[in-house]
């Protein structure tokens, strides 16, 4: 009688940076619709994975273990035979929230990649280090329950996003020469220490007011991030969008 072989696969764990990464992989491994997630398949794959990092003795992060939660909490609900429904009386998919997130966080990789792109270019200029991983590092030192919902960063980059709207027309179509600015990261990181000393709580959308174009707010932005890196500013996020306040480090 022939035995029966079972095959498995084995992921490399370091390739993913968190567990949004992770479930992106699944969904476009197996060219899923994003909108239209199986969820008792894309939760099967995902405890495996965890099980497979336990048998290794590999720590994940905590929000491994929170998405997994979720996982299964949108898993059980929609095996109920009644389904929630809204004010208006349309069915509530339990599965909603878990794709606007990934749909986010699908954007924030773009923004770094164009992050990247632009530390490229930046670097052959002023030989700085590497932005993307400034704002990575940014993240990890912000606070706060690890749940679905609270999504500082990505919230973070969406008001960048908005406050670089208003100098998209007018950016020139790129050229070949090298311009020399007279913005700087130290410039940028002192208007911003002064801009804290005068006011206890500065909105995000008031930072960006005395910028002359892209580029300015650019290095602003960056500059912004360094000082939260090294905790010399702090950032406080309210309800909507856009909601941020930074506030001089205690």
């Amino acid at each position: 009688m022939a035995t029966e072989v079972q095959t498995t696969y084995e992921i490399k764990l370091p390739q993913f940076e968190g567990p949004f990464d992770l479930l992106l992989f699944f969904i476009e491994r197996d060219e899923l619709d994003i909108y239209d997630i199986p969820i008792a398949k894309i939760t099967n794959e995902f405890l495996s994975y965890i099980q497979q990092a336990n048998s290794k003795n590999i720590e994940l992060a905590s929000e491994f273990i929170v998405v997994a939660a979720s996982l299964m909490r949108i898993k059980a609900k929609m095996l109920l035979p009644r389904k929630d429904m809204d004010e208006q009386g349309n069915e509530i998919d339990p599965r909603k929230e878990l794709v606007q997130q990934l749909l986010e966080y699908k954007r924030y990789k773009e923004v770094l990649d164009e992050l990247r792109q632009l530390e490229d270019e930046r670097s052959k200029m002023f030989g700085r280090g590497n932005v993307a991983s400034e704002m990575e590092e940014v993240a990890k030192t912000w606070t706060g329950e690890a749940e679905l919902h609270t999504l500082t960063l990505f919230k973070l980059l969406k008001a960048y996003e908005r406050a670089m709207d208003k100098f998209e027309e007018k950016q020139k179509r790129p050229t070949h020469k090298v311009i020399r600015y007279a913005y700087t990261m130290d410039g940028q990181k002192s208007y911003l220490r002064d801009l804290v000393e005068q006011e206890q709580n500065v909105p995000f959308q008031h930072i960006f007011a005395i910028c002359e174009n892209r580029i300015h707010a650019i290095f602003t932005f960056l500059a912004m991030l360094e000082m939260l890196q090294q905790r010399l500013l702090t950032i406080q996020t309210g309800l909507g969008v856009n909601n941020f306040w930074i506030s001089k480090a205690a």
